[in-house]
Order: C-alpha cells, then structure tokens, then sequence
C-alpha cells in the first residue's frame, strides 16, 4: 500500500488517500472503511443522452467520485458487482485489477458532477494501482491511524517468507495473520543434459536461474523486518539446498550482512510434500516439479544401468 498523501488535524478531521497494490491492501481498506465514511475514487460510468431528434445514445466514461458508504463487501476472488445498481442507467464498473481479490464499496453521490446526479446509488469497484480517499464520518482515531500506518510499511504483517520452487521456477509467498499472497513468480528455461550439449548449457540455465532468483528473493521477501519469523525453501529433489547455498554465497559476495545473518537464523528447508501442505496455492506447481524430478531420476538409473 502507497500513501499518497495525508491531512489530519489534531482533532482527527482530515482525509488519507491510499493506493492499494495487492489482496492484503485490499483487505486492509475493508477494515478501515466503515459505513457513514466518506470515500473518492475512480469509476467507470453509463451515461445516456438525447439527441434533439429524441433519439438516445449510451456510452461509458472514467471519472472520479465522491460517496457517502452504505455498504463494503470484499471477496478473497475477483468478481465483478451485479446487485449493487438501482437501475441499468446507474451501473459501476472498472478494468480487472492484477489482484485475486475484490472490494466493492455502495453509496450515494455526495459531490457535484455533470455526469452523475446528487443523491444517485453508485458502486465503486476499488482497482489495485488506483488512489482512494477516505474521510472517517466520526474523524481518524488512533486505531485507524494505527491500521494506515501498518497497511503502507513494506512487508507489512508478513510473518513468514517462502520460496516454493523447481528446477527454473520458483513462487515467492508472504504469510501474515490475514492471507497468504503469492508476491511474484519466476520461470527460466533449463535445457536438459545431454550427451551432445554436456552438463555446460544446464549448469549456465542453473546459474542464470539462480541469479534471478536472488534479485527477486531481496526484492519481495522482508527478510530484514523484525517481524519475519521464517524464512522457508521448499521444493522437491535437491533444488532447495542449491537454492540456500546460493542465497547465502551471494549474500556473501555482496557483503549484505543482513541477509546473512536472516537465512542462518530463520531458514527452514522443506520437502515438497510440506510445501504442498504449507502453500495450497501452489499444489498444481509443486505436483507437477515433483513428477518431473522422479522422472529424472528414473532416466538417471537407467542411463547408469546400460
């Protein structure tokens, strides 16, 4: 979550505007918006007009507005809102969101615009990467306060850091005391060892893989937070030792103690059968490297028994 800015005097009256990037900043500005508050926002609009012949034209137009909420719904799945609309003239929309997650919030129009009446029943369906403003009816106390300052800290509530990977892919996820997210994915191709290539064109796809890896691990895993109590490598085979080798040598070679001292304190190796136990977002993922890495291995006994 990105705070944009904030205006709140010493009585608590003022407004935040926050711009939420993944599923736990939507469910962050569902804890924080209540009914009664006052909420800004893009939104995408049906308007008709009539022509001096009579004839009606419709059309779709984005534009920011102002309601007072009656109602907030979230959803841990994206959908778009149906049953929020008074009539076909009054209906919400918005472009998908890069999230899985969904937050609709209902209210009458409480500001001034040419294109919407004073008063008329509207949706806003919150988009990740899109500014909301919000005004608390009853002003800011310190427990929302308390929420927006947690919300906009990098890693925030994030209690375990894992990486579930394979051979070229690897899914980075955050735990915390709300949902588990998967912050990023990586995918690069491994050619496959062989007698004409050798063990040359393998171990660089490995080395780039590893390189890859590393830059997205310091770059969505709060491993420097106090806050993060676990740090996990999951996968099946032997992948997750050259995955923490590497992380800790790099580490190393770059002279970043803190990640260091993070990985021999907090890193906990695991197969892929606890990955799949730990991290059901990524079962399919994990099945599949699994079903390959025994594949390997028969190929390997075979090639050593002729």
């Amino acid at each position: 979550m990105k705070l944009v800015n904030r205006h709140i005097d010493k009585y608590g009256v003022g407004h935040v505007t926050l711009r939420p990037e993944d599923d736990e900043d939507m469910w962050h500005l569902y804890n924080l918006i209540q009914v009664g508050d006052s909420i800004r926002a893009p939104a995408v609009r049906r308007v008709q007009n009539v022509s001096s012949t009579g004839s009606t034209e419709s059309h779709r137009i984005r534009l920011n507005l102002t309601i007072q909420v009656g109602r907030v719904d979230f959803s841990s799945s994206a959908a778009p809102s149906g049953s929020a609309v008074e009539s076909p003239t009054e209906q919400s929309g918005s472009s998908a969101p890069p999230t899985s997650a969904a937050l609709h919030i209902a209210g009458r129009v409480t500001s001034e615009n040419p294109h919407v009446k004073l008063g008329a029943f509207h949706t806003l369906d919150i988009e990740a990467n899109r500014d909301v403003r919000i005004e608390k009816l009853d002003g800011w106390d310190s427990v929302a306060i308390a929420r927006v300052d947690e919300a906009i800290i990098p890693g925030r509530g994030a209690e375990v850091g894992a990486v579930v990977c394979g051979e070229g892919t690897a899914a980075f996820c955050l735990l915390s005391q709300h949902m588990t997210l998967v912050a990023n994915r990586i995918n690069v191709p491994i050619p496959r060892k062989s007698a004409a290539s050798g063990a040359s064109q393998y171990e660089k796809g490995m080395a780039k893989f590893y390189a890859t890896l590393y830059e997205s691990f310091i770059r969505h895993i709060p491993y420097g937070t106090a806050g993060l109590r676990a740090i996990v490598i999951a996968s099946p085979g032997w992948v997750r030792d050259g995955v923490l080798t590497y992380l800790l040598e790099e580490a190393g070679r770059r002279g970043d103690k803190t990640l260091q001292r993070a990985l021999k304190e907090k890193a906990v190796k695991l197969t892929g059968i606890a990955a799949i136990l730990t991290f059901p977002l990524d079962v399919e993922v994990v099945e599949a490297e699994e079903r390959e890495a025994k594949e390997e291995e028969e190929r390997a006994k075979e090639e050593q028994g002729q």
